[in-house]
């Protein structure tokens, strides 16, 4: 379990847990989560206080603080070793390198802008 604290228009990013299911309970705040699935559908939801959201194992999912105060949530793991993958971290600043003509053709954009999103994570 751990407790996740964000501040006005802070985001726990993207991210994947590979090895287990995550529960959130909102204790404070207002937060949009959401989490897309394998058909690459997106499922959103606006959460408040005393409201619970899963995210499935492996899914990619995410958390933002939608409202005008601080936010915070207890999350639990159906896994002591659940893994974190933060997705944008994982692509653009993996040592070595993605190599940038492979992110650029998967993102269908030049490598110029691969490599500015790069720079942002150095």
């Amino acid at each position: 379990m751990a407790r996740i604290d964000y501040a006005p228009g802070g985001q726990n990013p993207p991210h994947t847990h590979p090895r287990a299911t995550e529960i959130i309970f909102v204790l404070e705040g207002v937060l949009e989560v959401g989490f897309i699935t394998t058909a690459n559908k997106l499922f959103t939801k606006t959460i408040t206080v005393g409201d619970v959201f899963v995210f499935p194992r492996g899914l990619v999912h995410f958390q933002q603080n939608r409202g005008h105060g601080p936010a915070s949530v207890i999350a639990g793991f159906n896994s002591q070793l659940q893994g974190t993958q933060a997705i944008a971290t994982t692509l653009f600043a993996a040592a070595p390198p993605v190599p940038s003509d492979v992110l650029a053709k998967a993102f269908r954009v030049g490598t110029e802008d691969i490599d500015a999103v790069k720079a942002k994570f150095k």
